[in-house]
């Protein structure tokens, strides 16, 4: 039988041509971010003065051949200006604060940092997607852990305690008082620790299976005055310590989860008859063309390379997927043993969902 191949539309053909070389410059520019920020050259041009590439290189301590040519591609891409009459470059005050300022929410180079480290470990998803295994979190490379961190924790810091944890019944009057807190999958405690802060009459448990995290997680509580109240411990989803919590905190980490669903039942057991499960995921809608924007499409990238492989290398493999929207997050908190669930609120980058007994 033959077929008749469609006409080429030269103009479309050229279109996506030059997109994919747009799509080019901005892969490289995530090493060119994460470089900037690791060299100080942002935090260099924060003052938003014009600087020349002699003049950072000699801030920095670095070659000026490197200032100069990271110079010229932060001008190409936007992210820096360029005056020609001076041959002088200045980072906007706006950008200065997503690039610079580590505890606003806007803050960008964490995202850059992870996204990096995972693209550096690319090559393994590859060998598992042709075999149908994982790559587990502990497998990648400190840029994904460090970066994680990094992206995550400025919108906690902004969101958690001023919004996040007052949209949940009655959960901020507990915490005020003396509560028991599980925050499982906590990482480097960076959420523990700012709740611990917040709350100085509640105890907190955080866990995590990654050990390096929680060595991390220790000296970061230890650092910031909060040991006598925070433990951590290294124990799967499935598996941490203690009964009759008051609230058990997931953030960003169900959809990793191998079983999603044996960790639903482990916190029915965990969490108190009144108690709340509070679980923060990354925004989505519940249907594929819901998710069709640059926020979906970041999500779906670190969904194939980082967090379905993660899922696949556990037990059970759900894989349930970076963008798996408050329908199927419901389902297997029903699954799990619960009956109430509520989607209570969001920003840009997550969703909060209460869930009771």
């Amino acid at each position: 039988m033959t077929t008749t191949r469609p006409e080429v539309d030269t103009d479309k053909l050229m279109q996506f041509v030059f997109r994919a070389v747009d799509e080019v410059g901005a892969t490289l520019n995530a090493a060119l971010v994460v470089m900037g920020d690791k060299l100080g050259y942002y935090r260099a041009m924060a003052s938003g003065d014009p600087i020349s590439p002699a003049e950072l290189a000699d801030r920095t301590g670095t070659a000026e051949p490197y200032a100069r040519e990271w110079l010229n591609a932060q001008a190409a891409g936007g992210y820096v200006t360029y005056d020609p009459a001076t041959s002088r470059y200045t980072l906007p005050i706006e950008h200065a604060v997503a690039l610079t300022v580590e505890d606003s929410p806007a803050f960008l180079p964490g995202m850059f940092q992870i996204a990096l480290g995972t693209v550096h470990d690319a090559g393994r998803v590859l060998d598992a997607a042709r075999g149908g295994s994982g790559v587990g979190w502990h497998e990648h490379n400190t840029d994904v852990h460090l970066g994680c961190e990094r992206f995550f924790r400025p919108n906690y810091a902004a969101n958690l305690i001023e919004g996040w944890l007052p949209a949940l019944d009655g959960v901020t009057a507990k915490l005020q008082a003396g509560a028991r807190v599980a925050d499982v999958g906590c990482g480097h405690g960076a959420s523990t620790i700012l709740m611990a802060q917040a709350f100085p009459k509640s105890f907190f448990t955080g866990s995590d299976y990654h050990p390096e995290s929680i060595e991390i997680a220790r000296e970061r509580a230890a650092a910031a005055g909060v040991g006598d109240r925070v433990t951590f411990e290294v124990a799967s989803a499935k598996e941490f310590s203690g009964r009759d919590y008051d609230l058990v905190t997931m953030f960003d980490c169900l959809h990793d989860m191998g079983d999603p669903v044996g960790a639903a039942r482990h916190v029915r057991d965990a969490v108190a008859s009144d108690g709340t499960w509070m679980i923060v995921e990354p925004m989505a809608g519940d249907h594929v063309e819901d998710n069709l924007n640059p926020v979906g499409r970041t999500y779906y990238g670190f969904s194939t390379l980082l967090c379905t492989p993660a899922s696949l290398s556990q037990d059970v493999g759900l894989a349930l997927g970076t963008q798996a929207g408050p329908a199927r997050i419901r389902d297997v908190a029903v699954a799990g043993g619960f009956t109430r669930f509520a989607g209570v609120a969001q920003t840009p980058f997550n969703q909060v969902l209460e869930v009771r007994p």
